[in-house]
């Protein structure tokens, strides 16, 4: 597919309390992501790089060692090797994110 609209995408669920709808190319990943209340990854790594914007709600991301909580209309950038991770708070966030596609072995 080429076009989203987010605002009317159908997503599935992805893990419990993350609903999402992926669009996988050669070189790029595109997922829009709908996450619960009170979720948390606690933080990983990763050998591609990955940003994206909040489309919706708050959530709190940690690159490293800077923190910041953002909200509709600001955008993240990880750079690839980047320990990284987030919370949400009291309600559902949604996300665009893009990020490389892992290297193929």
């Amino acid at each position: 597919m080429a076009f989203w609209n987010v605002d009317t995408l159908e997503l599935a669920t992805f893990r419990p309390g993350i609903m999402s709808k992926a669009e996988i190319g050669d070189d790029l990943i595109m997922v829009c992501m709908q996450i619960d209340a009170g979720k948390e990854d606690a933080g990983h790594t990763h050998p591609f790089d990955q940003c994206g914007i909040v489309l919706e709600g708050r959530i709190e991301m940690f690159v490293e060692q800077e923190r910041r909580v953002l909200k509709a209309s600001e955008c993240y950038f990880i750079p690839a090797g980047s320990h990284h991770g987030w919370k949400t708070f009291d309600s559902t966030v949604k996300i665009l994110d893009i990020s490389s596609k892992p290297p193929q072995e």
